[in-house]
């Protein structure tokens, strides 16, 4: 059974939601990845690794809207784009992700 393409609805989609994790985890809240691993709360690198696989989960999602050729620059800001392309989460992403946003209030 052949699929046809991917619609750029479902990626913008799936970006949105790469970027809602990344940030409910930047701000310790509750995450998918909680109910996946509920012992790891008990353990202090806990939020350390639970930003990282949100943010390799962005990266991911990013990584196929480039493929594709879907536009995804427009769901960030531009500080948060270059982030992106340097592909690395440093202490900088972590600690300036929500600084040049609009509103200071974070992801509900």
């Amino acid at each position: 059974m052949e699929n046809g393409p991917i619609p750029a609805e479902y990626l913008l989609e799936k970006l949105s939601e790469a970027k809602n994790h990344f940030e409910r985890a930047l701000d310790c809240k509750h995450t998918e990845f909680d109910d996946l691993y509920p012992y790891m709360i008990e353990h202090p690198q806990f939020f350390w690794y639970k930003r990282y696989v949100a943010w390799s989960e962005l990266l991911t999602v990013v990584k196929f809207s480039m493929e594709l050729s879907v536009e995804w620059e427009s769901q960030f800001t531009v500080q948060q784009v270059e982030y992106i392309k340097k592909r690395v989460m440093s202490s900088k992403v972590l600690d300036d992700w929500f600084e040049n946003t609009d509103s200071k209030e974070h992801v509900s």
